[in-house]
């Protein structure tokens, strides 16, 4: 099983949780836009094309943060282009924490996602409040779970590795008829 990584807003540090999956799983590739701090939806869509539709639907996208909003955008205009999708604290477009830069992902698409899919979200999101979360996953018709107060679920938060987001991936997987990917 392929894994494609997609990382936020300014990417992903070495010691958040998809630099170090990424670290130690086989099989795994990073999507890489021209820029993560100066984002814009239709450079990272190329990005994605160039990660994941070279896979031809053989992969399952690992999103986090804005990465959220671009893997479902993209599964929206590629349908069968991957196996499914694993996102992790999505931001909300609406909210006032949104990143400035990133206003061509101001207005996202929120309509049912063609692929598996399950939203991981926390209680306490300083990006993005939990009913907005729940409210995401609804117009996209995919499961949410609540991973607690772990904040935005990335390096700042503590989480470390994020065993807890590990087994989940794993489980999500295993629906999916795959193979967890070891390492």
């Amino acid at each position: 099983m392929h894994i494609t990584m997609v990382p936020g807003y300014n990417g992903s540090p070495p010691d958040q949780w998809q630099s170090r999956w990424e670290a130690e799983l086989p099989n795994v590739t990073r999507f890489a836009p021209s820029s993560w701090d100066e984002p814009e939806l239709e450079d990272w869509m190329a990005a994605l094309d160039r990660a994941a539709g070279e896979r031809h639907g053989d992969t399952v996208l690992v999103a986090h943060s804005l990465g959220c909003l671009a893997a479902a955008e993209w599964l929206l205009r590629n349908p069968g282009g991957a196996r499914g999708v694993f996102l992790v604290s999505p931001p909300d477009p609406a909210a006032a924490s949104f990143p400035a830069p990133a206003g061509t992902f101001r207005n996202p698409r929120l309509q049912e996602l063609p692929v598996p899919a399950l939203l991981v979200a926390s209680e306490s999101d300083p990006y993005c409040a939990l009913p907005a979360a729940e409210a995401m996953a609804g117009a996209w018709r995919v499961p949410v779970i609540c991973a607690g107060e772990l904040a935005h679920i990335n390096e700042k938060s503590g989480v470390g590795y994020w065993e807890q987001g590990r087994d989940l991936l794993t489980a999500f997987l295993a629906g999916l008829g795959e193979r967890a990917p070891l390492g």
